[in-house]
């Protein structure tokens, strides 16, 4: 199917809105530790005020469905977008001497990113619809992309001194202009969706909906633990030196990022269902290389396994929910709010069960938690992305 200059316009929209909020993120989280000395918190305290963003996301998520639903994604994702560019910026006005100022920064930046994520994922399925071919998750390979630069950009200004409110500044004001001024080339919106607020809530009743979201949690603990545990695992488990450990990590992020990229094509040929089958099979399998190897260098193969195995779950499981564009609000902000409560769950229970067993050890949970992802894939559609109509009947 040819894609026309409309659709190719909007997708590059697109990417910029994923690219956009992954550097956000991580060029704020790569000046947490100067934040930390800033503000003189302890460990405690940093951990409170860092509550803040998934807390504002979490809260905006459980409404995101009804937003999205009546602005419709152009508007949402432009007004969210210079919200959280605001948020960001106040967060980094007050990283110096203001804990206050910080939380208030990061609370709306949280707020904002909630209806954001929603947003663009919903015109992302748009466009993967009117593409005619998988492409949801290339979306979510250039926030990952995004993610990278941003971490660079951010180590990059610690390196070189570079203070943290001016450099956050700077990137709100980037956001701020980049991702609104891409709206304007989404797709042309269709008429205003009656109902969104019962809308939102029917799709709470859904059960294909509700299996989706469980699919999406069990993929995005996956990712999770991956980025938060992965290295120490390796210096404590493996006992591998920091570096090695940080290598594992790299090559976790490089190989979700390599599978989100050329995946598309595995989906046009055997479907999201087939695919994810075999991708949970396959972290899984390097899920217990990595943590049972016998060498850390086995470890690290078993790391890209399971960094290319959970891939395409987050992505297919959003495009799934996406399958009815009358719905597709309503439902991605559902599996989203599930979803991302894995990477608000996930940390706190992988970090008490690592008091007791270690963390190698505790890694087993995520393998257990892929297994049940495994037993979900039956809610994917069989043919490819954006077939499905979850809840449908």
């Amino acid at each position: 199917m040819t894609v026309t200059l409309p659709v190719r316009a909007a997708a590059v929209a697109v990417f910029a809105a994923f690219l956009s909020s992954g550097f956000a993120f991580a060029t704020w989280a790569a000046r947490i530790p100067t934040v930390k000395d800033q503000l003189h918190l302890d460990a405690r305290q940093l951990g409170l005020l860092l509550l803040a963003l998934p807390a504002g996301s979490l809260a905006s998520l459980l409404a995101s469905g009804a937003v999205v639903g009546a602005l419709g994604p152009r508007r949402a994702v432009a007004a969210s977008s210079l919200t959280g560019a605001t948020g960001l910026g106040l967060a980094g006005l007050g990283s110096e001497s203001s804990v206050a100022l910080t939380v208030t920064g990061l609370a709306v930046y949280g707020l904002a990113t909630g209806i954001w994520d929603v947003a663009m994922n919903v015109e992302a399925a748009a466009v993967e619809q009117r593409a005619g071919r998988s492409i949801m998750s290339r979306f979510h390979a250039s926030l990952s992309a995004g993610t990278v630069l941003g971490a660079a950009a951010g180590a990059g200004c610690a390196a070189l001194g570079v203070p943290v409110g001016p450099h956050l500044v700077a990137v709100a004001l980037l956001v701020a202009v980049a991702v609104p001024v891409s709206t304007r080339r989404y797709l042309a919106a269709g008429p205003p969706s009656p109902g969104p607020r019962a809308k939102a809530r029917r799709a709470w009743t859904e059960p294909r909906t509700l299996a989706l979201g469980l699919f999406v949690l069990t993929a995005g603990f996956s990712e999770g633990t991956g980025n938060d545990w992965l290295a120490s695992a390796m210096v404590e488990g493996h006992r591998t030196s920091v570096a090695a450990g940080s290598l594992s990590f790299a090559l976790f992020v490089a190989a979700m990022t390599l599978g989100r990229w050329f995946g598309p094509s595995l989906v046009d040929r055997w479907g999201p269902r087939r695919v994810t089958r075999v991708g949970g099979t396959i972290a899984l399998a390097g899920l217990v290389t990595t943590v049972f190897g016998p060498h850390w260098t086995w470890a690290l193969a078993g790391v890209v396994a399971w960094g290319l195995g959970t891939a395409m779950g987050f992505p297919l499981g959003i495009s799934a929910a996406a399958g009815d564009p009358g719905r597709a609000a309503a439902r991605v902000g559902v599996v989203s709010t599930i979803g991302y409560t894995a990477f608000l769950a996930g940390p706190p229970l992988l970090g008490f069960v690592a008091d007791h067993v270690g963390i190698l050890r505790s890694l087993t949970i995520t393998a257990a938690v892929v297994a049940v992802g495994l037993l979900l894939t039956s809610a994917l559609p069989g043919t490819k992305a954006g077939a499905a109509r979850p809840g449908s009947r």
